[in-house]
């Protein structure tokens, strides 16, 4: 474990001075700062918790955490200006900058986890970071193993296997010849099991493995923790021991009611590698075998959230503990005749949030729309830590004490140049300036987004409202696409 010393320098375009030496350990009121578990998922849809939406789904670790805390069902990222989404949204959670400034100031803001360090936590590390090694170095106090960038790597045949079911295709997910997240057990996971360790592991369990440690290792230490986990479940390839896919027959597993063969257009990047995971058209068994194994390794993930909060309970602090798990974005995996997450779809841009703690509400739903990447300011005022006055996103930490506040009566959503939203509780509006196209939804009527009401006589009030919302969150975030200008669509081209 290498310790290194927080950065003497926050910069930006804004700036953070130093904690002082009241701020280290407890706040100045004189209590004691609560601890911060902080566990963030890779392609994590929002309709994948069984106490909350999904039947079909085993999920008792996250459903226990939804009884004990707060849960925030229309939590959203603000877009990306790369396909890998991934990248744009945690950029966003780390620096507390939107979309549009996010990505220039990155490697200079104030970041949340460097704001925690200098307040005197003792900020540790294990898995998925996934940005630059300055900022990984510059934020956290220790770091544990930490994976790749990126994503796991199948070997060659496993990832053209992906792109099925297919005749003669022999490539099975707990195979741990594959590779990928199949990888040489560490040293340390290893020593004391007398040579009858299995040397192949799930990098999930490295993950959880380090973490539980770590929470073990606390004992005697005052200073406030903050634990970063980063799992890179449930992206693909998605990989885990057999008895998880043996909870989900792929003929039993429902095909999403917005299921298409193909989607009716061209969204920009419509073949990049996330789509070619799967045959075109989308078939409905194909679409049946990645949900079933979507949900085989979701509920993997799930099992090692409980192993980790076991641990949490046996080290003595889980009361004061602040417990927060969300993903970077969600995925379609054959929503929309698409698998990726290259899209401004609710399947794409929604991610759980679920916040446990001391002084947060329990069994809590709340469904006021509210950014991810507020996570930053929030922790921040909990912990009784400033927040750095660059960032832009607002707390929720009133909305968790039980105010009833709203943040945003609008949510902006962009992917690269293609793609533009805005969303309101009842609508949402999404334009594609490339080939002047435009979409709306009734999302109270519609909640799949499955019907275009852009061309109907009846909505043409509320597509000119929500174009002039668009045009004025544009303007206000620096887009540099605004103002856009798109034309009603034409009549040749429209969905299905």
């Amino acid at each position: 474990m290498r310790r290194i010393k927080p950065s003497k320098k926050c910069r930006g375009d804004s700036t953070v001075s130093r904690s002082s030496e009241k701020q280290r350990g407890k706040p100045q009121n004189g209590a004691l700062r609560p601890n911060i578990l902080f566990i963030i998922a890779d392609d994590l849809n929002y309709r994948t918790i069984h106490a909350l939406n999904n039947p079909e789904i085993h999920t008792p670790n996250l459903d226990r955490l939804v009884a004990q805390g707060t849960t925030f069902t229309h939590c959203f990222h603000q877009g990306s200006w790369s396909s890998a989404v991934c990248i744009a949204s945690r950029t966003m959670l780390y620096t507390g900058y939107t979309t549009f400034k996010a990505r220039q100031y990155a490697e200079t803001a104030p970041l949340w986890v460097e704001t925690l360090t200098k307040a005197g936590y003792d900020t540790h590390i294990v898995g998925k970071w996934h940005l630059s090694r300055h900022n990984l170095k510059r934020s956290f106090a220790t770091t544990g193993p930490i994976g790749p960038p990126g994503m796991f790597v199948s070997t060659t045949s496993s990832r053209e296997a992906y792109n099925r079911p297919a005749p003669g295709n022999t490539w099975q997910p707990w195979d741990k010849s594959r590779k990928g997240h199949w990888v040489p057990a560490p040293d340390w996971m290893t020593k004391n099991t007398s040579g009858k360790a299995d040397p192949v592991v799930h990098s999930n369990d490295i993950w959880t493995n380090a973490a539980v440690d770590f929470l073990a290792g606390r004992g005697g230490q005052t200073a406030p923790f903050m634990l970063c986990i980063g799992s890179y479940l449930p992206h693909d390839p998605r990989q885990a021991p057999k008895h998880f896919f043996d909870l989900y027959p792929p003929a039993k597993i429902s095909v999403p009611p917005n299921y298409l063969p193909c989607h009716p257009f061209d969204l920009g990047d419509y073949t990049v590698r996330d789509e070619r995971l799967a045959p075109f058209p989308r078939t409905q068994q194909a679409v049946q075998q990645h949900r079933s194994e979507y949900y085989a390794v979701i509920t993997k993930l799930d099992a090692d959230i409980g192993r980790v909060l076991s641990a949490l309970d046996q080290s003595g602090q889980a009361e004061n503990t602040i417990v927060i798990v969300t993903s970077d974005h969600g995925l379609a995996v054959g929503e929309h005749g698409l698998m990726g997450k290259q899209n401004l779809y609710d399947c794409s841009v929604r991610m759980p949030l679920i916040i446990r703690g001391p002084g947060i509400a329990q069994g809590k739903i709340l469904d006021a729309m509210v950014y991810q990447h507020s996570i930053y300011p929030t922790v921040c005022e909990l912990a009784a830590v400033d927040v750095p006055p660059c960032v832009e996103f607002p707390s929720l930490a009133g909305m968790l004490r039980g105010e009833n506040t709203v943040k945003h009566d609008v949510m902006f959503c962009r992917y690269r140049d293609l793609q533009r939203s805005v969303r309101t509780r009842r609508y949402k509006l999404i334009v594609y300036p490339q080939i002047n196209l435009i979409q709306l939804f009734d999302l109270l009527n519609d909640p799949w987004e499955t019907a275009n009401l852009a061309q109907s006589p009846e909505y043409a009030q509320v597509k000119r409202k929500l174009m002039a919302k668009l045009g004025r969150l544009q303007k206000q975030l620096g887009d540099p696409l605004s103002p856009l200008s798109v034309a009603d669509e034409p009549d040749e081209v429209k969905e299905n």
